[in-house]
């Protein structure tokens, strides 16, 4: 079941790929807003937010990652798609830090790109109220609403992407448990074989400054070096 808000904007300097997306969004069903640069765009998303949007990291006027920064300063939990060229590791990585669910490399699969917007979709269309019965997971300080993707640190709210909840979901499962990358890969990104270690340490380094914020003392997500990462007992 999709969410009410289905709109799909595509932000993209480059008309053909602009249309392309745009056309393939329709032909599933999805209502497409699309824009040729990210100023363009934050003027649009001012007004009124969509559903979810794909982003392309190099654009005049305003590049990606800018107005990653921008939505992500007033929704943490709009799913934000980055396109970026397979040379542009670093900006893929940044583009993660700053809080991106979801990096495809140009040239992509549009199938591949369609199951991806169905997968955050998916995770987005939520029922906001617990089903009866299900409290939230409390683990001592730490409160996960698997409801809401919510999250309270000391009473404080985290506020978190899916993917970083999913991740620290995965880790606090367990505690003490070591979880490799390829174990918070596949809670992450279920459906992605091609997410490097480096995407997994960058959503790992945007969990512990979140929580960080609301705690400066906050220590419990450790390093373990050569395997992964574990919440700590």
């Amino acid at each position: 079941m999709r969410p009410a808000n289905a709109v799909v904007a595509v932000v993209d300097d480059e008309e053909n790929i602009r249309e392309t997306v745009g056309f393939a969004l329709r032909r599933e069903g999805y209502p497409v807003e699309l824009y040729a640069h990210g100023l363009e765009a934050w003027r649009a998303f001012q007004k009124k937010l969509p559903g979810l949007v794909i982003i392309d990291i190099l654009m005049p006027e305003m590049d990606g990652l800018e107005l990653c920064r921008k939505l992500r300063a007033i929704s943490e939990t709009l799913p934000i798609i980055f396109l970026t060229s397979r040379d542009d590791e670093l900006d893929r990585v940044l583009g993660l830090e700053i809080g991106a669910d979801d990096y495809l490399c140009k040239p992509f699969s549009m199938r591949e790109l369609l199951a991806r917007v169905k997968v955050l979709f998916r995770r987005a269309a939520l029922d906001p109220k617990p089903a009866a019965g299900e409290a939230p997971l409390r683990i001592g300080d730490l409160e996960l609403d698997l409801q809401r993707y919510a999250v309270k640190w000391r009473g404080a709210a985290v506020s978190l992407t899916v993917t970083e909840f999913m991740m620290l979901h995965a880790l606090v499962r367990h505690p003490g448990h070591v979880k490799t990358r390829k174990q918070l890969h596949q809670d992450g990104y279920p459906h992605d074989a091609y997410v490097s270690d480096r995407t997994i340490d960058s959503h790992i380094k945007r969990v512990r400054r979140k929580f960080e914020e609301v705690d400066e003392s906050f220590d419990r997500v450790e390093t373990v070096y050569g395997l992964g990462y574990r919440w700590k007992e």
